[in-house]
């Protein structure tokens, strides 16, 4: 199985203490243009298209500025490491050993809209940049049709390498439609977690964002290639949803 997560907005420095060789992110030409691209935005353009504060603006601007796209060391961050969301609480990478690290790198993969695609290990640089940014970047008129399906083929020869032949889709419907599907050599099955809010499950932003976390730990502490061992997950009360599940969306409740 190969493993798809989204990013988180929060970045931090941690790094890994007993992590195998680190690498470069795969798309450095792509990322080099993305970057020239934002450069071009004043603070208040990053404002109103990124809608963010303006203490956010003036950093995300200082960090493009800063960003060097023609160095491929310059890295001072490591991806699994670096996001500090909630998805990234329930991770917890922080504590996985190398044997984890060397069986996540290979199995688990977070999209990025500045990175493309990037694997644990990857190491990068401070940025910001959601996917579903509402502006035209060059002649594309969003990431998603900037990326195209360069993400897909990506993820195809990574599932090659890994011998994966299923995608767990563990990440936000703002990133996964960065994947071209269509280009997609591999099915998909996605894994979703709701509450149980007066008689009826729904899906709170922030639990299920956790729980999304959680069960990426899940499988790559316990080396679960096998669809069948997923419904095996118990964390933090969660239990497969049989009922409310098919074939391509698998819902674990609580």
């Amino acid at each position: 199985m190969l493993i798809v997560l989204s990013p988180a907005k929060t970045l931090r420095n941690l790094q890994p203490a007993n992590a195998p060789k680190l690498t470069q992110p795969r798309f450095r030409k792509r990322t080099a243009e993305l970057v020239r691209l934002v450069r071009q935005w004043s603070v208040d353009d990053i404002r109103s298209i990124m809608k963010i504060s303006d203490r956010l603006a003036r950093e995300t601007y200082d960090r493009f500025r800063y960003f060097d796209a023609d160095r491929p060391n310059a890295g001072t961050l490591v991806a699994g490491f670096a996001f500090s969301g909630a998805a990234y609480q329930g991770l917890q990478i922080e504590d996985f050993t190398r044997e984890d690290l060397t069986f996540a790198q290979a199995h688990l993969r977070i999209l990025s809209g500045l990175y493309g695609v990037l694997r644990p290990l990857d190491k990068i640089q401070p940025y910001r940049l959601e996917m579903g940014t509402r502006h035209a970047f060059g002649e594309a008129k969003n990431l998603y049709q900037y990326w195209g399906a360069e993400i897909a083929r990506l993820l195809n020869r990574d599932a090659r390498e890994a011998g994966a032949n299923l995608l767990i889709n563990l990440a936000s419907k703002e990133y996964f439609k960065s994947i071209d599907t269509r280009a997609l050599g591999l099915p998909v099955l996605t894994l979703d977690f709701r509450e149980e809010r007066n008689g009826t499950y729904k899906s709170v932003s922030v639990h299920a964002k956790r729980a999304r976390g959680l069960m990426t730990r899940y499988l790559l502490k316990n080396r679960i290639t096998d669809p069948a061992h997923i419904r095996g997950f118990l964390d933090e009360g969660y239990t497969y949803n049989e009922q409310l599940s098919d074939d391509t969306s698998w819902i674990f409740t609580r």
